[in-house]
């Protein structure tokens, strides 16, 4: 139980609020081995600064290499502002449907991010723009099709590959038919698994076909499918996600500090809730206190038995043949 307990922080993506790392937040991840880090506009102020904590951050983790992921999507959705880095938003690429534009933008900001020691967007976004009350996903989405949205989240996951960036396919099931932002509630949409296999399913089958190593879920309810919101489902995660795509890669949270993951209790609760539907990757934010409290949560539910240990190594052997595309040797 001792080995198993000090792996666990593998499991956890956290982040900070300021441009250095603080060294309280870098003693927790030392201490814990955290898997990796998300960084958010403060972290990028300057490619100097984000090459200097990723460094410094790197130097924490002695067992593998962390994910250093950001949100890079392009538009109002951008971590790092400046050229090489910004390219367009989503929805301004599909008004043309110019995928050689786009993949030819998007090749020089992924060169940037890896130039930075980045090696994980948190893109492309798989969703359908569906509803037009939808602000969240306004400007976000590759198209109103299933067809056109699948063709540039192919294009954006080849890029990746290219320059040796892990994708994430977000934001599974398919947040588009939602009108609430789950950061503010959970978002509800009214779909069922026959409409979802006919639509929302296929940009996520084309990104898994061309080799996305990671699908990021939403904090969203299907009620004709599961009462509990999809972080929680297993129905939703392990079923539709595991069984019906056959995805064997990484399964992460959205952000579970989140209002919409509410439902699933305190943040402990929702990182146990989480990890038991059939996820991976726990991601948190820049208030690491909160990822701290949900890792000793987490910690004790492993050792009372509310999360099982044959489930903690499946992930952990996921998550380690994911890493070994870093070049880094993982301990597993």
């Amino acid at each position: 139980m001792e080995e198993l307990l000090s792996r666990i922080g593998q499991l956890f993506i956290i982040g900070y609020p300021s441009e250095e790392p603080p060294e309280r937040f870098k003693q927790f991840v030392a201490n814990k081995q955290i898997g990796g880090f998300i960084l958010f506009g403060d972290n990028c102020t300057s490619g100097a600064v984000v090459r200097r904590a990723v460094e410094s951050l790197k130097s924490c983790c002695r067992t593998a290499l962390p994910f250093v992921s950001i949100d890079q999507e392009g538009g109002r959705t951008s971590r790092l502002t400046k050229e090489p880095a910004q390219y367009g938003a989503a929805s301004a690429y599909a008004e043309t449907n110019n995928i050689g534009q786009f993949t030819k933008d998007y090749t020089s900001t992924a060169a940037y991010m890896k130039s930075l020691g980045i090696n994980y967007n948190l893109a492309p976004v798989a969703d359908i723009f569906l509803e037009e009350q939808n602000t969240c996903m306004d400007g976000r989405c590759y198209g109103r099709t299933a067809e056109q949205v699948a063709s540039f989240v192919q294009a954006a996951v080849t890029v990746n590959k290219q320059h040796g960036l892990f994708s994430c396919l977000k934001h599974f099931p398919g947040l588009g038919a939602a009108a609430i932002d789950p950061h503010k509630a959970t978002a509800i949409a009214d779909y069922d698994h026959s409409t979802w296999a006919h639509r929302e399913r296929i940009p996520f089958v084309a990104g898994i076909d061309v080799g996305a190593e990671t699908v990021m879920t939403t904090h969203m309810q299907l009620p004709s499918v599961d009462h509990e919101i999809v972080t929680g489902s297993r129905t939703i995660v392990s079923r539709w996600l595991r069984d019906d795509l056959g995805f064997d890669g990484l399964v992460i949270t959205d952000e579970l500090c989140m209002l919409g993951a509410e439902a699933l209790g305190s943040v402990g609760e929702r990182a146990v809730a989480a990890f038991c539907a059939g996820h991976d990757l726990l991601l948190f934010g820049q208030d690491y206190d909160v990822a701290m409290e949900a890792y000793e949560y987490f910690a004790g539910s492993v050792q009372d038995g509310r999360v099982s240990a044959e489930s903690i190594r499946t992930s952990l052997d996921r998550i380690a043949a994911v890493k070994l595309k870093l070049g880094n040797t993982v301990v597993s």
